[in-house]
């Protein structure tokens, strides 16, 4: 767990899965209940950070972007400082902050935050990748704490079967979360709101 502090929420996933449009549609949806923010990890750019900024509800003081210069996971795993330090930034800019974002660079399956980074982490993967996608099983679709399975629209022109990556959501994930959502037109995000007031901010134990 992380120290005293916002709640850190890990969004992970590979590239063009819907992360950036996820923290988009949560604090548009939940930050004027919470106070929100977001840093996000790119490998030479702040593109995510940028995109954030003019698609959000979050004023920019309250985005903050990395460039990691390298191996996107690593940042967010093995070699933090560069996130903790992002860290200390925003909560220096807002000291009553209570959630906080920290979006990895897009990448593989196997990427993971580490524990003392973020306290939840959510991974996102896409139905245009594949019907098989997972089956793969990457640790971040076992292991994370919501899994959301996105662009369900695009089932039929992939030939993918929702069904099926059900099935095998629910065989490679047991009884760990996950949601089917089409960011774009916000379907799913109910769930994930529920998930977020459950699991995150326990708004049902208070």
């Amino acid at each position: 767990m992380t120290q005293d502090g916002p709640i850190r929420i890990g969004i992970g996933g590979p590239v063009g899965a819907g992360k950036t449009q996820l923290i988009e549609r949560i604090t548009r949806r939940m930050s004027d209940r919470v106070s929100m923010a977001a840093i996000t990890n790119d490998i030479y750019t702040i593109e995510d950070a940028k995109i954030l900024a003019a698609t959000s509800v979050l004023p920019e003081d309250r985005i903050i972007g990395v460039e990691t210069g390298g191996c996107p996971h690593t940042a967010v795993r093995e070699d933090t400082s560069m996130n903790d330090a992002a860290v200390e930034e925003v909560m220096r800019r807002h000291p009553d902050l209570e959630v906080l974002f920290i979006e990895s660079g897009g990448d593989n399956l196997s990427a993971t935050f580490s524990p003392e980074l973020v306290d939840f982490s959510i991974y996102v993967i896409d139905v245009a990748q594949g019907e098989k996608i997972p089956r793969k099983a990457g640790h971040g679709m076992i292991k994370s704490d919501l899994l959301v399975i996105n662009k369900t629209d695009l089932a039929p022109y992939v030939g993918a079967s929702l069904e099926v990556m059900r099935e095998d959501t629910l065989k490679v994930r047991g009884k760990n979360p996950f949601v089917f959502t089409n960011l774009k037109t916000d379907e799913g995000l109910d769930e994930v709101e529920a998930w977020f007031n459950h699991a995150v901010l326990m708004n049902d134990l208070a």
